[in-house]
C-alpha cells in the first residue's frame, strides 16, 4: 500500500473513535466516511456495494455494536454488526488487495488472569455476548487471510459519544456522593490517543511486508487504574477547573457485585502493548499523562 493518493474508507464516523479518525486520517489521503445513517451494517449486500464503489486502498472499521448490556438480549444483532460485517469487509478488502484496520476489545478475555496484563497470545474466553461477538469478528477477519491490523483496546473515553468519563463529569455536578466499582482494573484510553496511534501505524504500512506486520495488536494507555481511581482523577480535574460546579464531596469504592449489570465485566482488563511497541516503535503514554494535561480537550469541556 502507498500512502500518497490513498483512498481510505472509514466506517463508524460518528462513534467515539471514528469521530477522531476523521481528523487523523485526513492527512493520509482521501477519506470516504460512512455512518449508520448511510450504511446498514446488517446489510451484507450494502457493505459489498459500498466497498466496490469506493475501491479503497485501506478500510478502517471503527463501527461496532457497543451496547454491552443490551447485547445480552440482542445477541443476533451484536453478532451481525461485530462479526458478520467485519467478515464481509475482510473478504472485500482481500479481493481488492486493500488493508483492513479493525478495532476489538479486552472483553474477548475472561478477565480472570491473576497477575499482569493480557498478551495477544493469551487464551480468550469472553464472559458476555458483546465479547463473544467481537471475538467472532477477530476470527472472521483472520480467516480471510488478507492484510489486516486488529487493534484491541479498552476503557475508551473522549469528547464524542457516551462514555464513563463524561458520565462521571455529569454525576459529579449533580450528586454529593458517588459509589464506583473498585475491583475492576484496566487503563483508561482516550479516543484521541487511539486515533493518533492508528494514523502513525498506517503511515508505516506503506511498503511494509504484509506477512511481517499483519495481525493482532493491543492498544491501550500505559499504567492501570480501577474505575474508582479513574473517577477520582476525573473529579479532581473537574474541581481544579471549576470547583464551584462540583457537588461531589465523596467517592465510595464498591465491589462489582454491589452494582449488578445484565452483562458481566472482566475484573482484569489490562492489555500488554509490548508487541505494538516492538513492531511499530510506538510508545503509548501513561493514562494520567494523556488524560490530565488535555482534560478539557479530551472531554470537550
Amino acid at each position: 500500500m502507498t500512502i500518497d493518493g490513498a483512498r481510505i474508507l472509514l466506517l463508524g464516523r460518528n462513534g467515539q473513535v471514528g469521530h477522531e479518525l476523521l481528523r487523523t486520517l485526513a492527512p493520509l489521503g482521501e477519506v470516504i466516511a460512512a455512518d449508520r445513517a448511510t450504511l446498514d451494517l446488517c446489510d451484507e449486500s450494502a457493505i459489498r456495494a459500498l466497498v466496490r464503489r469506493v475501491r479503497p486502498t485501506l478500510i478502517v472499521n471503527a463501527a461496532a455494536y457497543t451496547a454491552v448490556d443490551k447485547a445480552e438480549s440482542e445477541p443476533d444483532l451484536a453478532f451481525a454488526v461485530n462479526a458478520r460485517a467485519p467478515a464481509v469487509l475482510a473478504q472485500e478488502a482481500a479481493a481488492l488487495g486493500a488493508w483492513l484496520v479493525h478495532y476489538s476489545t479486552d472483553y474477548v478475555f475472561a478477565g480472570d488472569k491473576p497477575q499482569g496484563a493480557y498478551l495477544e497470545t493469551d487464551a480468550t474466553g469472553p464472559i458476555n455476548a458483546y465479547g463473544r461477538s467481537k471475538l467472532a469478528g477477530e476470527a472472521a477477519i483472520a480467516a480471510e487471510g488478507g492484510a489486516h491490523i486488529i487493534l484491541r483496546t479498552s476503557w475508551v473515553y473522549g469528547a464524542h459519544g457516551a462514555n464513563f468519563a463524561k458520565t462521571i463529569v455529569r454525576l459529579a455536578r449533580e450528586r454529593e456522593k458517588l459509589s464506583i466499582v473498585a475491583d475492576q482494573i484496566g487503563a483508561p484510553t482516550s479516543s484521541h490517543l487511539i486515533a493518533e496511534t492508528t494514523a502513525q501505524l498506517i503511515w508505516q504500512l506503506a511498503g511494509a511486508g504484509e506477512a511481517a506486520i499483519s495481525g493482532l495488536y493491543h492498544l491501550q494507555s500505559a499504567g492501570e487504574a480501577s474505575w474508582y481511581e479513574f473517577a477520582g482523577a476525573i473529579v479532581e480535574q473537574l474541581r481544579a477547573m471549576d470547583a464551584a460546579a462540583v457537588r461531589c464531596r465523596e467517592i465510595l469504592p464498591i465491589p462489582a457485585s454491589a452494582y449488578p449489570t445484565p452483562a458481566r465485566r472482566p475484573a482484569n482488563s489490562r492489555l500488554d502493548c509490548g508487541k505494538i511497541a516492538r513492531t511499530f516503535g510506538l510508545s503509548l503514554p501513561h493514562w494520567r499523562d494523556d488524560f490530565g494535561p488535555r482534560f478539557r480537550e479530551i472531554l470537550g469541556l
